[in-house]
């Protein structure tokens, strides 16, 4: 025999009283704490791995630097001596160490200047390019997710689908190859429609004219990076809303009498957007990593055409600069996820 409702609710809301939301609180902290500290040793790692990694790459920095100038041997040595290039590599990896320590990174080889100074001038560029396309890249998955998953089987859900399927398995350089060809260069009689270099015109015009300039740059690149990760998003709500709709709450809903766009847009969908939120969040330090072979392609002036410019010479301290800044951005962008996602799901914290 059940007991009265009446009889059951005191005892729920003994159970749920203001005293157990402490333990849950420190336990969302003790969490957080757990995941710093391992990004914490993560970014650890990478500091020592930049160094020791791109010294093994072939090549001298000082006669790439030197081509093209008559340099005799004792002019190379006092330049690699200026570099600090002359001293062995224990004591480079000291300097190293505590110049990153200090967020000094160095000068770099080709540029003569800080590289924390280059980077803060290129960010901005990498920031609106990584910046539109995720927003491009969210947006269209989750809109083309929830159709397919609240359709599921239709032409719609197996075209879609597909066709994301098929631009996730191309390189992200051939797609951009591909772009810069049919819509920037133009094919046979089909004139070229976008710029294919740089983020503006040499002659670029003032106020909401250069806006649209700087838009037409963007277009090409946006489309490429847009184009190899938007399905991640789409396969994850569709999934997801998949997930929700067999669920007992909409079922009631429907049994309401509630129209079926309201029921989708009401309660299946925000309750099936929180792992998307989860991936943006872990795809944000993905997508700046990923602005490295489109920047070069297009020559867009971000950190990924430094960092090209860099690996050519070889540019140690440049390279050792921006590659930290972008693994960085992924290990703290993947430590923000697991606490949203922490926060914001409860069954992760009862677990």
């Amino acid at each position: 025999m059940t007991a009265p409702l009446e009889a059951i609710e005191p005892a729920a809301e003994q159970a749920a009283g203001p005293g157990d939301e402490r333990p849950a609180y420190r336990g969302t902290l003790r969490y957080a704490a757990v995941k710093v500290g391992g990004a914490l040793l993560s970014i650890g790692m990478v500091i020592i791995g930049t160094f020791f990694l791109f010294r093994m790459l072939p090549g001298d920095p000082v006669r790439a630097l030197a081509q093209g100038r008559n340099m005799t041997p004792a002019q190379l040595d006092l330049e690699r001596r200026r570099l600090g290039l002359d001293k062995p590599l224990f004591d480079q990896f000291l300097d190293f160490l505590t110049g990153t320590l200090r967020l000094d990174l160095g000068t770099s080889y080709e540029y003569k200047r800080p590289v924390l100074d280059l980077i803060v001038d290129r960010l901005p560029a990498t920031i609106l390019l990584a910046g539109t396309a995720l927003v491009v890249a969210v947006g269209l998955g989750v809109w083309q997710g929830t159709k397919a998953g609240w359709r599921r089987g239709s032409r719609f859900d197996r075209f879609s689908t597909s066709t994301s399927l098929i631009f996730w398995s191309v390189p992200t350089f051939w797609l951009g190859l591909l772009l810069l060809m049919a819509l920037g260069n133009g094919i046979g009689p089909i004139p070229g429609i976008f710029p294919t270099r740089g983020i503006e015109s040499v002659d670029a015009p003032d106020g909401f004219a250069y806006v649209l300039d700087v838009g037409m740059h963007m277009v090409l690149p946006v489309l490429t990076m847009v184009g190899v990760v938007y399905a991640q998003y789409l396969l994850v709500m569709r999934s997801s809303l998949l997930d929700e709709v067999g669920q007992d709450y909409i079922t009631t809903a429907r049994a309401k009498g509630l129209r079926d766009d309201e029921v989708r847009r009401r309660h299946a969908v925000p309750n099936a957007l929180l792992p998307t939120v989860t991936l943006v969040f872990m795809r944000i330090g993905f997508v700046v990593g990923g602005a490295v072979t489109v920047e070069a392609i297009f020559t867009w002036p971000g950190l990924g055409q430094l960092f090209y410019r860099a690996i050519k010479v070889p540019d140690f301290t440049l390279m050792q600069g921006t590659f930290m800044l972008l693994c960085v951005s992924v290990i703290l962008m993947n430590t923000l996820a697991d606490v949203v996602y922490h926060v914001l799901d409860p069954r992760v914290r009862s677990a």
